[in-house]
């Protein structure tokens, strides 16, 4: 993106013409809490009564969230900061993510909407279990969802909490560099592994 930012209020920007449609734009924090916690539990509990060797489970939960942070990175450079051609395509570009760089401190903005993360979450559940079978998915499913919980909730965190932690802040520098320094760079949020291995850091 050219510009580094629009405002820099708490305010929000309508999306759709109609009211109907605005709601579903915005979503606070605690929703994906909400949906995602039981999820990781129910998939760890199977995990524990049907994963044998047990050490798979570790090994396997850990893989998926390693998967997450490369999909994360993947996601955020080539299909969020992808702008088609045309205005159909510049508006699909800012529903999904031109609004956040423009209104960066929207809070309820910040965390992906139910309808395109459980869209996902089934696609990509559906690819491992082809992948990795009906027993071994469970675990990596597990933590593939956990990864991307971690992504959703430390982003909003990152653009409305003060931290004191050299972690937290390593991450809200990364991240507020790519919103108003270069948007060209920096495209992972819960970490900056794979803009060091792409070379996209700052």
């Amino acid at each position: 993106m050219d510009k580094p930012f629009v405002s820099n209020s708490r305010e929000s920007a309508r999306m759709f013409k109609y009211d109907w449609m605005e709601p579903f734009s915005k979503v606070p924090f605690w929703v994906p809490l909400l949906i995602y916690i039981p999820v990781i539990g129910f998939f760890l509990y199977k995990s524990v009564f049907c994963v044998s060797p047990w050490y798979l489970i570790p090994l396997l939960y850990v893989g998926g969230i390693f998967l997450w942070t490369l999909t994360e990175y993947l996601l955020h450079r080539f299909l969020f900061h992808w702008i088609p051609k045309g205005k159909f395509g510049a508006r699909m570009h800012f529903i999904f993510h031109g609004v956040h760089h423009d209104y960066p401190n929207d809070a309820m903005r910040l965390v992906m909407p139910p309808i395109m993360s459980i869209t996902l979450a089934f696609l990509f559940y559906f690819l491992f279990q082809f992948s990795l079978g009906d027993i071994l998915v469970f675990p990596f499913f597990s933590g593939f969802v956990t990864g991307y919980l971690f992504y959703d909730i430390s982003h909003y965190a990152i653009h409305h909490f003060n931290f004191k932690s050299k972690f937290w802040l390593n991450l809200k520098k990364h991240h507020m560099f790519h919103h108003y320094k270069d948007g060209n760079n920096g495209f992972g949020v819960s970490s900056n592994f794979w803009d060091k291995i792409f070379r996209t850091n700052f």
